[in-house]
């Protein structure tokens, strides 16, 4: 059987830290951005953890 090639879109969006949580980052930052408060979009900023139920796929697209 061949190797499983990584799916490319999700190792540009997802990283799997030490503890095995995947780290990604928000959604609602690329436009329509004069609405949304200084606060709103700083937060945006920040990295977070995708949700346990897509865990497993977004591993098996990584080649994890």
């Amino acid at each position: 059987m061949p190797k499983m090639k990584t799916h490319r879109g999700a190792a540009k969006r997802f990283k799997v830290r030490k503890s095995g949580k995947i780290k990604r980052a928000k959604a609602f930052k690329s436009h329509i951005l004069n609405k949304k408060s200084p606060k709103r979009k700083r937060n945006l900023r920040k990295q977070t953890s995708a949700d346990k139920t897509n865990v497993k796929q977004i591993k098996r697209m990584l080649g994890e």
